[in-house]
């Protein structure tokens, strides 16, 4: 297997494995897709591979739909009973700890840890000041297998993981006419869901200085708490990236995401779920034989979001991988 095959390989894999770190719901709906590349640990060689990232999703812009939320969409959704209160801000900070270790060329394993920084505003209906909250607690993490050997090129590969209800969802809002009352279940730091993961892709060389791949992850729940199932979601992702300039490697990737509304009476259905597509431009930087150090900005081409949900105007992600 050539070198080119081998490193378009390991891309594709580390997508797959590095899911999003929560799912599309109501204000939280810029966590959606994964900024990860063969960079960030993932690798076909035996060993362990340690991955430290930060992303950045603030949410500031209440969408309707395709487009901005009017004050018409607003008073209609305020009157009809859909929504109770008109969502401010939601600024999130996520730092992962990720573990990637493989036995040999075939088969791996990936760990997932998240903690979560979470700010977040809303104003009720007829208050004149806003509740805020800021959670700062352990996600939800992800335990996901992978085999790639299908054929001596391994351009093939499928994941087969879980995620596990790790996550506090009992956080409380903290000042403001709210003060006190339970956090929306979409706004909790876990969703108390137990997920099955499931993935597949396939990397080829796309010519003498370029790699590509194509892949799909669906994530469901299969085991639930206190009455909320967070959507479906099934991402659809590809990119390519540019090898002829030594340490120094360019990359743009273009990511799809549905998810269907979350359900059950602790759920806000009128106001989760949706389609998004972004565009994710991104950079890594070689620093040593072990080290990596990587940046990646992802933007919106289109969003679709059911009801009225905040969303970002862009995302930013940037970290440091490493092999022991």
């Amino acid at each position: 297997m050539s070198k080119l095959s081998a490193t378009a390989t390991n891309l594709a894999a580390l997508m797959l494995l590095s899911l999003p770190i929560s799912g599309w719901a109501c204000s939280s709906c810029g966590c959606t897709l994964s900024s990860d590349w063969e960079n960030q640990g993932l690798s076909s060689t035996p060993g362990l591979r340690v991955d430290l990232r930060y992303d950045y999703i603030n949410q500031d812009q209440l969408r309707h739909g395709s487009g901005t939320a009017s004050s018409a969409d607003v008073a209609s959704a305020l009157t009809n009973g859909t929504v109770g209160e008109t969502e401010v801000k939601t600024r999130n900070h996520y730092y992962t700890l990720g573990l990637d270790y493989s036995p040999n060329r075939d088969w791996g394993i990936n760990v997932q840890i998240p903690y979560i920084d979470r700010d977040h505003a809303t104003l009720g209906a007829g208050d004149t000041e806003n509740t805020n909250s800021h959670t700062r607690s352990l996600g939800d993490i992800k335990l996901i297998g992978r085999y790639q050997g299908f054929s001596e090129a391994r351009d093939t590969g499928v994941l087969l993981g879980v995620k596990l209800p790790t996550g506090k969802r009992d956080a409380n809002f903290a000042s403001g006419p709210g003060a006190g009352q339970q956090l929306d279940r979409s706004l909790q730091p876990g969703s108390g869901s137990t997920d099955i993961i499931l993935g597949v892709y396939h990397t080829r060389a796309l010519g003498k200085n370029w790699d590509g791949f194509a892949q799909a992850i669906f994530q469901a729940a299969v085991q639930t708490k206190d009455d909320y199932r967070p959507g479906n979601s099934l991402n659809l992702n590809a990119g390519v990236r540019y090898v002829d300039w030594g340490s120094v490697v360019p990359q743009l990737q273009l990511n799809a995401r549905a998810v269907r509304r979350d359900s059950g009476l602790n759920s806000d259905p009128d106001n989760t779920g949706g389609r998004l597509v972004y565009l994710s431009p991104g950079v890594t930087v070689a620093v040593s034989k072990s080290a990596k150090v990587y940046g990646f900005i992802q933007l919106p081409l289109y969003q679709y979001v059911e009801g009225l949900q905040l969303s970002p105007r862009w995302n930013a992600s940037v970290g440091l991988n490493f092999s022991l």
